[in-house]
């Protein structure tokens, strides 16, 4: 097909995106990705093509899904219209247009208004120009620390002695020792593994032998919210127990913050960078699956060029809601070689979490077909059920349970004494009994609609006005309250006065008055992005369809459970094709 043949079949501009299918996602990438489409051939002063602009806007909704890159095959991404693809113009005709357009880099002069917006990858991807870049920094620079060893180095008889005591200390296996090893010689160290592989046992044993091995060493502990800030610290407190007392002392008395509160957030960007940069040699990052370009360039910035980084995360879990999914930029093939023997990844699973575990590694290893007949195959005796009914219809059954953890938590609220440190934490414990998941705010199975369902009207006033017990989330970083976004706490009324119950692992539980907590959100639903970083002993996770399936929503969901899941369907599953399709 010619070039001008193309241009005369093409739809006009937008034509095939119906009221449906923007509905499917937050209105914002859509709302965002029409205009850039409008805007930047104006501001470039170059003629509008429909398939171009089909490819800014798919491209803006990748990048707010967390991804950099918008693949030029195989199937049609969202923001491709149905007219294009039954018109045979998919991804032919897209990436003839693209070519054509001086919206792309392609060694052309730049225009006035600047160089060219859109960039190819290396993988022949699409891209913005700016994010294409700042991701070629931040992998650079983390190339640069993996390949740099550790000086001054330490001998290798004195390194093999650490990793032998570690290894007989946490019991660790050939993989886990290797990670010791690498904490002990290299600048970087990426160590992933999916639920229950060991990677907080390794962890502990990577700190303690780095604090044997230099007792003067600086440390920080950190995640990308408070709860998996939280998490951590507790994690760290329980597996210290393999140590010896001086030891574990000193592993339990390490910082663990946000990486906000670490970089010293201002609003408008951190007070800690290359010309103020952190007074610490070791610092170690939690849940990396969270963090997104931005804040890892941050933290690159601030971070002497001497210290070393150890991040830790599952790469199967979701990306960030901001651009740039960097762990799983560096679980490309080519760029996992590039960075040397930096990379380790933990497979043998030690924890035996029965379907939930099973389901999941499925999920994880993209099993489609396999998953519906694991999922059809569940016995009741099984810690993860599978229920399918009709949006907005929920099954009675994990409604009991929701009901019951509200119920526990009203009598806990009403029993709670602030001068009775086992009453406050009999009550922020029961926070993690049991929540539900979801990945949409809006809809029938949506944040909003849920707790209107599990709270009435109240739903729609403030914090103040919720019933006793009601789990209450942080959704912002408040450094002058000592609260984290993502940090939950807990409607109480120790007298006249509605106040809110949180936790502060530095001085004990706190009260704090609604007032003081702008942009306060009920918790009884999250959606499942927010649910990261924390773990619950019961979960109920709602899965609607959407246009897109997404793997790792199910895959997060079941793994934040550490006893019992439902997962509740339509009757067609999300993962299965639409029929016709």
């Amino acid at each position: 097909m010619t070039d001008a043949s193309q241009e005369a079949q093409a739809p006009a501009p937008f034509g095939a995106l119906t009221t449906a299918a923007t509905g499917a996602v937050a209105a914002s990438g859509w709302t965002l990705g029409m205009a850039l489409a409008e805007a930047l051939p104006r501001l470039y002063g170059v003629k509008r093509d429909p398939l171009v602009e089909e490819l800014i806007l798919a491209l803006a909704l990748a990048v707010q899904r967390g991804e950099l890159e918008l693949p030029l095959a195989g199937t049609a991404p969202e923001g491709i219209g149905a007219e294009s693809v039954a018109a045979g113009l998919w991804p032919e005709g897209h990436r003839a247009a693209l070519e054509r357009s001086p919206l792309l880099d392609a060694g052309r002069e730049a225009s006035p208004a600047g160089p060219a917006p859109l960039v190819h990858t290396a993988a022949g991807g699409l891209a913005w120009r700016r994010w294409r870049d700042q991701l070629d920094d931040v992998l650079a620079q983390l190339r640069q620390r993996a390949l740099s060893p550790l000086e001054p180095a330490l001998p290798p008889e004195h390194r093999q002695r650490l990793c032998d005591t570690a290894c007989r200390r946490g019991a660790l296996d050939s993989q886990q020792v290797r990670a010791v090893d690498a904490l002990l010689s290299q600048r970087l160290v990426l160590l992933g593994g999916g639920p229950g592989t060991g990677k907080t046992t390794t962890v502990v044993q990577m700190l303690a032998a780095a604090l044997e091995a230099r007792p003067d060493l600086r440390v920080h502990l950190a995640a990308p919210t408070g709860k998996a800030a939280t998490r951590l610290r507790q994690a760290i407190r329980e597996r210290g127990d393999r140590l010896p007392d001086d030891l574990a002392e000193r592993c339990m008395a390490l910082p663990c913050t946000t990486l906000h509160r670490l970089l010293e957030s201002r609003g408008d960007g951190f007070a800690r960078d290359r010309r103020h940069p952190l007074a610490l040699d070791l610092l170690v990052i939690d849940e990396v699956s969270m963090l997104d370009l931005a804040l890892m360039a941050a933290v690159l910035d601030a971070l002497p060029q001497q210290a070393q980084l150890l991040l830790v995360g599952d790469p199967a879990q979701l990306p960030p809601v901001s651009p740039g999914a960097v762990l799983i930029a560096i679980e490309d093939d080519h760029r996992r070689a590039s960075l040397g023997e930096a990379m380790v990844q933990l497979a043998t699973p030690y924890r035996n979490e029965g379907a939930i575990a099973a389901v999941a590694a499925q999920v994880r290893n993209g099993g489609g077909a396999r998953l519906e007949r694991s999922l059809a195959a569940l016995q009741p005796r099984d810690n993860l059920h599978w229920l399918r009914c009709e949006p907005p219809r929920l099954p009675e059954a994990p409604l009991e349970r929701l009901r019951a953890h509200q119920e526990r938590l009203r009598e806990l609220a009403m029993a709670f004494d602030p001068s009775q440190l086992s009453a406050a934490q009999a009550l922020l414990n029961e926070l993690e009994a049991c929540v539900l998941l979801t990945p949409v705010r809006s809809g029938s199975w949506g944040v909003e609609a849920l707790h209107r369902r599990l709270l009435g009207e109240a739903a729609e006033r403030g914090a103040a006005a919720w019933p006793l017990g009601t789990p209450v989330l942080c959704s912002r970083n408040l450094a002058e309250q000592n609260l984290a976004n993502g940090d939950v706490g807990v409607v109480v009324r120790p007298g006249r006065e509605t106040l809110l119950l949180f936790s502060d692992d530095t001085a004990g539980p706190r009260l704090l008055h609604p007032a003081r907590l702008p942009g306060a959100e009920p918790a009884l639903a999250l959606t499942i992005h927010k649910s990261q970083g924390s773990q619950y002993q019961e979960v109920v996770v709602l899965l609607p369809r959407s246009e897109r399936w997404e793997g790792r929503l199910l895959y997060t969901a079941l793994t934040r459970a550490r006893q019992e899941a439902w997962l509740v369907t339509p009757p067609l599953p999300p993962w299965a094709p639409a029929p016709g399709s």
